[in-house]
């Protein structure tokens, strides 16, 4: 099977999803809830590849719910974090409400169809894999559930051990380095990245998998150069100061390694 038509169709799904969230967040006048259903997103779309695709069924099954398990858990994360400071808006869409102040929502209908197309482009590896005409499961799915899994739990662990520290008295302007802290200054975007390698490594069966690197090369280009570390980093050093910059000096600030002394 073609998955052109499929790759349409799920991005088409996405893209009127972000139809609807436009419409509530202006309702709310808060465009930060786009981060919570941007995450939500990609569980009806892998849910439609899965059921529409021609793959398997027990493929399809398989990375249907790895993606919806990972949707579900980072929607609910950052719902948790997002809505703690409703009703104020996220800087991020602040700053663009003041760069477009006489139709900031027509800006950000824009904008939000954007996200809708990079769910349809991050999704690439889910709907070649639900095309694979292959019969039952091989090598390439069962490595792509083993690194999910070592993602997911990477991941986890990560936001768990900053929320606990978070919560450790006198931690407001410390900086953490504790546990996968130590060895990376954002092993959570480390492991979110590697989510997406295992994606395209259970799609390495299709015929057309090699479409499926753009996902993880464009997850890393967003995570390393736009949404992901340059803002947080900007962010620590206004509020940390010289001990973060210490924290970079010491700190692999991407991949975890040995820090230096």
């Amino acid at each position: 099977m073609n998955p052109l038509p499929l790759v349409v169709a799920g991005t088409a799904l996405a893209m009127a999803m972000m139809v609807v969230v436009w419409f509530f967040a202006r309702r709310m006048n808060n465009a930060g809830i786009v981060d919570i259903w941007w995450s939500f997103g990609f569980t009806p779309v892998a849910v439609f590849y899965g059921i529409f695709g021609s793959g398997h069924m027990i493929r399809n099954g398989l990375i249907a719910a790895m993606v919806c398990t990972w949707s579900l858990r980072l929607g609910m994360h950052l719902h948790k974090r997002v809505m703690s400071h409703h009703p104020e808006e996220d800087p991020r869409y602040a700053a663009l409400r003041k760069q477009f102040p006489k139709r900031p929502w027509l800006m950000f209908f824009g904008f939000f169809q954007l996200q809708g197309l990079l769910i349809g482009l991050l999704s690439l590896p889910v709907a070649l894999a639900c095309a694979n005409p292959a019969p039952g499961i091989g090598l390439f799915e069962i490595a792509g559930v083993i690194l999910w899994l070592v993602a997911i739990g990477g991941e986890s662990i990560a936001d768990m051990q900053l929320a606990l520290f978070k919560a450790l008295p006198g931690a407001k302007g410390r900086v953490c380095d504790l546990g996968l802290w130590k060895y990376s200054r954002h092993p959570n975007y480390f492991f979110e990245w590697i989510v997406w390698i295992a994606y395209f490594v259970f799609s390495l069966g299709s015929p057309w998998a090699w479409a499926g690197l753009a996902s993880p090369l464009l997850m890393l280009f967003f995570l390393t150069r736009v949404t992901g570390i340059p803002p947080a980093e900007a962010r620590a050093l206004a509020t940390r100061g010289d001990s973060y910059l210490d924290y970079q000096r010491r700190t692999s600030a991407f991949v975890p390694w040995f820090p230096k002394a």
